[in-house]
C-alpha cells in the first residue's frame, strides 16, 4: 500500500511540471509573437539617394520616324497602245538614259488608220495631177511658151505633193505599226528609260496591254526607274519642336534593316502647313542623305532621324529626377548633417536645358552641395 501511494504521488508531481512548462511556452510564443509585429509595425527611416552635381555636355535631341527614298523616281510610260512583246530589263537592273526597257506590238485604232488611209490616197491623187501639170507645163517651157516664173510654181507645187504622199505614208505605218522606215531609230514601239538610275519595279508582264497617257488616263507604267545615289529621308516631326528645325541642320539617318546602319543627313525641307496623325498636328520634313555609291540602299527603308535641338558645354547638372516643380518654380533638397541629424533642406533653383535624364542648374546649387534623390525601394516594399 505504500508503495502505489509514493508512485501516485509522483505521477501527480510530473503532470504539474508539465502543465507549467506548457504554460511558460505558450508565453514565450505569445510575446515572441506581439515582438515580432512590434518589429514588424514600427516605421523604417526612409532611405534616398544622394549624389553630387556633376558638370558635363548637356545635349537634346529628338527622334523622327520615316523612310529612305529616292528625291526623283520617274514612271516611263508608252507613247502608243499595243500589247508588250518583249521586256529587256527587270527590277533590280542598272539602266541608262535612252536605254530599252520594253517591245510594244501597236494596236492601231481603227479611226485613226481609216483617216491614215484616206490621207494616202488623197495625197496620191494630188501627186498625180501634180506630175502631170508639171510635166506638160515643162513641155511649153521648153519651147518658150511659159515664162520661168509660172514653171517653178508647177515644180514647187509638184514637189510639195511629192513630200504630202511620203508624209501620208509615214503616218499610215506609225499608225499601223508604230514606227515609220524614215525614223525606225525613234520607234515608239521600243520603250526607252529616260533618266539614268535602278530600275525599282517593272509591274507589267509580256502580254499586258498598255496604253498611252492622255487627257482621261495617266497611262500605264512599264517601269519605275531612279537614281539611288540621291536619296532624301522623309518624315513627320510634332508641331512641339518643329519651331527649333532650321534648314540645314545635320541629322544623323539610322537604318535598322541594315544592322543599324547610319549615315549623315542634312535637313533642307520643313513642310510650312500641319497635318494631323493620329490626332496631333505633324510637320513633313525632308533631308538630303550622304550616302557612297556602294551603299545597298533600298527605296522604302524605314529609318530614324536623330537631330540635335540644343546643346549646352560643360553645364552643372543633376538627375532631372531630384527636381520638385511646383508651379513656376522648381526646387531641390539638399542634404544638411550626418547620421541621425541628418535634414533635408529645400532649396529654389534655376533650371536649363534637359535631355531627358540630367538636368541643367543655372542656379541655387554649387558642386560642394549634396542633393537628395529618389526614394530607394527598401525589401518591406
Amino acid at each position: 500500500m505504500k508503495n502505489k501511494t509514493n508512485n501516485s504521488g509522483r505521477d501527480t508531481s510530473f503532470k504539474g511540471w508539465g502543465k507549467v512548462l506548457a504554460g511558460v511556452l505558450i508565453i514565450l510564443i505569445f510575446i515572441g509573437t506581439f515582438v515580432f509585429l512590434w518589429l514588424k509595425s514600427k516605421p523604417q527611416p526612409t532611405l534616398y539617394e544622394e549624389f553630387v552635381p556633376t558638370q558635363k555636355d548637356l545635349v537634346r535631341t529628338t527622334v523622327v520616324t520615316g523612310k529612305i527614298e529616292p528625291r526623283n523616281e520617274v514612271n516611263v510610260k508608252p507613247q502608243i497602245s499595243g500589247i508588250i512583246t518583249e521586256i529587256m530589263k527587270e527590277a533590280g537592273d542598272l539602266v541608262q538614259a535612252g536605254e530599252v526597257i520594253a517591245k510594244v506590238k501597236v494596236i492601231p485604232d481603227m479611226q485613226q488608220l481609216s483617216s491614215a488611209q484616206a490621207r494616202v490616197r488623197l495625197a496620191q491623187i494630188n501627186v498625180e495631177q501634180a506630175k502631170t501639170d508639171y510635166e506638160r507645163e515643162k513641155v511649153l517651157f521648153d519651147k518658150g511658151f511659159v515664162s520661168a516664173d509660172e514653171f517653178d510654181k508647177l515644180r514647187q507645187t509638184y514637189r510639195q505633193a511629192q513630200e504630202e504622199v511620203a508624209a501620208a505614208n509615214d503616218q499610215l505605218q506609225v499608225v499601223r505599226d508604230g514606227v515609220s522606215r524614215s525614223n525606225a531609230s525613234a520607234s515608239s514601239t521600243l520603250i526607252r528609260s529616260t533618266i539614268t538610275g535602278l530600275i525599282l519595279d517593272v509591274p507589267v508582264k509580256v502580254g499586258n496591254s498598255v496604253i498611252l497617257s492622255n487627257t482621261f488616263n495617266d497611262g500605264t507604267t512599264i517601269a519605275s526607274v531612279a537614281n539611288m545615289n540621291d536619296l532624301i529621308f522623309r518624315g513627320n516631326i510634332d508641331e512641339t519642336e518643329v519651331g527649333k528645325l532650321v534648314v540645314g541642320m545635320p541629322m544623323k539617318i539610322t537604318i535598322g534593316a541594315l544592322q543599324n546602319l547610319k549615315f549623315e543627313a542634312s535637313l533642307e525641307y520643313i513642310s510650312p502647313k500641319a497635318v494631323e496623325t493620329g490626332g496631333a498636328n505633324q510637320f513633313e520634313i525632308k533631308a538630303a542623305v550622304h550616302v557612297n555609291t556602294a551603299s545597298k540602299i533600298r527605296s522604302g527603308y524605314s529609318a530614324n532621324a536623330e537631330i540635335e535641338l540644343a546643346a549646352v558645354k560643360n553645364a552643372l547638372t543633376v538627375p532631372e529626377g531630384a527636381i520638385e516643380f511646383s508651379g513656376d518654380d522648381t526646387f531641390v533638397y539638399v542634404i544638411k548633417g550626418e547620421g541621425e541629424k541628418k535634414n533635408y533642406e529645400k532649396r529654389k533653383v534655376k533650371v536649363g536645358l534637359s535631355d531627358g535624364i540630367n538636368i541643367e542648374i543655372k542656379s541655387g546649387l554649387t558642386r560642394q552641395d549634396r542633393v537628395r534623390g529618389q526614394k530607394l525601394i527598401t525589401e518591406t516594399e
